[in-house]
């Protein structure tokens, strides 16, 4: 018999308390056994709705996905250009993980295990082809595609710190200058742009972007558990 994968209070729950955890402790350092503990469930309860704990980071990813979508929105409708839109976002990003290593180590298993890295990489070859437009006109689908697949590269390595690694502000604009030349961003545009973001407080932007983004996953959740808990007879969470 096939598993029942229809969203209960149990399922719910344990999202919610493994973003929590992720987000206190970072993804690596978050074990199933802490999950089980803090929700008050066996191993099999979790693996039976969660078989691997990247299908709960999945979840996250999905999350931050839609919520940088909406980030782009807002900042375009505030008279910022697309592109921009997309260079703060990535400068965020990494001015985040400089400052939260929890979330540093959330955006590193995000772009290093396989099922997150397609999710991102699916999104951003959409995202890339509204971005660019202006500089590809004459790609297709699968130009795009493979250009996602450098693009993505470029974003962890920008991401990445190691023991050998340059400080934020170059790593920034190192990124920022390789991705709008893949796309033949004009030398002078590049230039302007980054000064531009430069120019920002980005670490005060990425804490503020932070907080909203963790905003954002805790009500969507809290939604998400308040939709199921209306279609079932099931006893709620304390």
């Amino acid at each position: 018999m096939a598993r029942n994968r229809k969203p209960t209070p149990t399922k719910a729950y344990i999202i919610k308390t493994a973003l929590e955890l992720f987000f206190e402790k970072g993804f690596s350092k978050t074990t199933s056994t802490e999950i089980c503990k803090k929700a008050e469930i066996s191993k099999g309860n979790l693996t039976f709705y969660f078989p691997t704990k990247e299908d709960i980071l999945a979840v996250l990813v999905k999350m931050m996905i839609d919520f940088q979508w909406q980030e782009m929105e807002n900042a375009t409708d505030e008279g910022k250009s697309s592109l921009l839109a997309y260079l703060l976002e990535l400068s965020t990003l990494v001015s985040i993980g400089e400052e939260m290593p929890a979330m540093q180590d959330f955006f590193i298993a995000a772009y290093t295990h396989t099922l997150t890295l397609d999710l991102i990489r699916a999104n951003d070859v959409e995202k890339i082809k509204r971005v660019f437009k202006d500089y590809t006109n004459d790609w297709d689908n699968e130009r795009f595609t493979e250009a996602e697949i450098i693009i993505s590269g470029i974003e962890y390595a920008t991401l990445m710190k190691t023991q050998h690694f340059v400080d934020l502000e170059r790593r920034i604009e190192g990124g920022l200058n390789a991705i709008m030349l893949y796309f033949g961003v004009p030398q002078e545009i590049r230039s302007v742009k980054i000064k531009k973001v430069l120019s920002m407080d980005y670490r005060s932007i990425g804490n503020n972007v932070y907080q909203r983004f963790k905003d954002y996953v805790i009500q969507t959740n809290e939604h998400a558990l308040e939709e199921v808990l209306k279609n079932t007879k099931v006893k709620t969470w304390k």
